[in-house]
């Protein structure tokens, strides 16, 4: 067999794809808090744009609520202008050095539109595992060591790991739909 080809570096960036998607399924707000909605927010803090969570401490107090606590008073004014433009679609309400982020019900049509914007992720996902596809199976065509028994081995095993993670990608899919649907 040939060295050209590492079947578990295809595997490993298949698999990035896969977690790339999680990761972003995280952020889609499902009516209940969790702390992971606030990973993406950027404040201006000191001049610089800082993860909120270097700023501030982020808890989950009750199933519908969020609390950031502030560490530096001079930066709740920037803390609550980064969430409010953030749009997570929630409101802070200042409470001292503490913000309340409480989390509204989801109306049906805000949970179809999550589970179309959750379809998207799971695409750009599916995308780049065939694009993995597509490098992997040029390397087999481009390998001069390779018998056409052997580009075929390889070829299989490609398809292979490429039909298991759109399984995997499905699967997170219409898992992470019926959460969004559950009322």
């Amino acid at each position: 067999m040939s060295e050209d080809i590492d079947i578990d570096a295809i595997e490993k960036r298949m698999n990035g794809a896969v977690s790339a998607m999680k990761s972003e399924f995280q952020a889609l707000r499902t009516g209940r808090a969790s702390a992971s909605l606030l990973d993406k927010i950027m404040v201006n803090a000191y001049g610089a744009m800082t993860p909120l969570n270097q700023c501030a401490g982020i808890n989950v107090p009750e199933p519908r609520m969020i609390t950031v606590t502030v560490w530096d008073k001079t930066l709740i004014d920037s803390v609550d202008k980064a969430i409010r433009e953030s749009n997570i679609g929630i409101n802070p309400v200042g409470d001292g050095m503490m913000l309340r982020l409480p989390i509204p019900e989801l109306n049906e049509e805000r949970r179809i539109e999550l589970t179309k914007v959750a379809g998207g992720y799971a695409e750009n996902a599916r995308i780049a595992v065939r694009n993995v596809r597509r490098d992997g199976m040029d390397q087999v065509k481009k390998s001069d060591d390779l018998s056409e028994d052997d580009q075929k081995i390889w070829s299989d095993e490609i398809q292979e790991l490429t039909n298991k993670s759109i399984k995997k990608i499905d699967e997170v899919l219409e898992q992470k739909q019926a959460e969004i649907m559950q009322v």
